[in-house]
């Protein structure tokens, strides 16, 4: 007997049919590809049309221009998650993907997705960055990118880290439970 697929109201906006494929594989869902950094202003209309009507989910390679376009995406839409898949679970011979992911690391992803808010009330700063080893030291990046992979908002550079943590709303104790996480000797040596 097999398994029902979990279905995913609104629509996934990922890059190319290799991701169609993978999303597919691991959820119901309808899917739209924007065609890689090509993404034209039809295909924007109609991804447009998509989160007006069921919202969408963006889910981009964790590479610079799946960043790029996710950043087209969501600053032309309203109705918008984001949803991010870490490098390591994107990560297949060298090439990094969506397409890379396994059906469970998808559905984790999906079931993160974060919409932003339009909260005026800024919960972070500069000064949580600094305090927490975030920005401004040796090993920030990797910090970042550990914080990221745990509260399930991608690898960024400390300004977009955060926008984000103040953009998705993550609360502070979610703050301070994934950077307990990222202060805990590794297990893989």
């Amino acid at each position: 007997m097999s398994k029902e697929k979990m279905k995913i109201k609104e629509i996934i906006v990922v890059e190319g049919k290799d991701d169609v494929s993978a999303v597919k594989a691991a959820v119901d869902a309808e899917v739209i590809t924007t065609g890689g950094l090509g993404l034209g202003s039809k295909k924007l209309d109609l991804i447009k049309k998509a989160s007006e009507s069921r919202g969408v989910i963006i889910l981009t390679d964790p590479d610079f221009p799946g960043k790029k376009i996710r950043n087209i995406v969501s600053e032309n839409l309203s109705n918008v998650k984001h949803a991010y898949i870490c490098r390591k679970d994107a990560l297949k011979n060298g090439n990094v993907g969506v397409e890379n992911a396994s059906p469970e690391i998808i559905i984790q992803a999906l079931k993160s997705a974060r919409a932003v808010t339009f909260s005026e009330v800024n919960i972070f700063s500069q000064n949580d960055l600094l305090m927490n080893g975030l920005s401004g030291h040796p090993n920030s990046s990797k910090k970042r990118e550990l914080l990221g992979d745990f509260l399930m908002i991608g690898h960024c550079s400390g300004k977009q880290l955060l926008k984000r943590l103040n953009a998705y709303g993550i609360s502070r104790d979610d703050f301070d439970k994934a950077l307990e996480l990222t202060n805990e000797p590794s297990t893989k040596q």
